[in-house]
């Protein structure tokens, strides 16, 4: 057991779209990620997602309508839910995922980083 700090971590990380795990609590692990750019549309059929921003902003984008979020906000994506992360500039972002989640559900794209990949920080 010992503390975690964010920033640290996030110093560690260089590139975008990139998850890299810090923690697992009760079979999900904790994840941090910048990002920048547009993502991918994308679904996770059987997990929710949650977006925690911890610098910038984001807009989630869904099908029908955006939801901005800035620092210290938060979303939970549910299951089922297609959606699209963006970042205009770099943001910081604590995610929160069961062990088994694909990054970008049942679709490959070339920003696609299978779970066995996802190094731990």
């Amino acid at each position: 057991m010992q503390k975690i700090t964010l920033e640290e971590k996030f110093h560690l990380i260089k590139s975008y779209w990139s998850p890299k795990i810090i923690g697992e609590l009760n079979g999900q692990y904790i994840k941090l990620a910048k990002f920048k750019g547009e993502f991918v549309w994308h679904t996770h059929e059987d997990e929710d997602e949650y977006f925690q921003v911890i610098k910038g902003c984001i807009v989630i984008h869904f099908r029908d309508h955006n939801i901005r979020l800035n620092e210290g906000e938060c979303l939970i994506v549910p299951k089922g839910t297609e959606h699209k992360p963006e970042a205009i500039e770099e943001a910081h972002i604590l995610l929160f995922k069961p062990k088994a989640t694909a990054h970008t559900g049942s679709m490959e794209d070339e920003l696609t980083v299978p779970v066995e990949k996802q190094d731990w920080i």
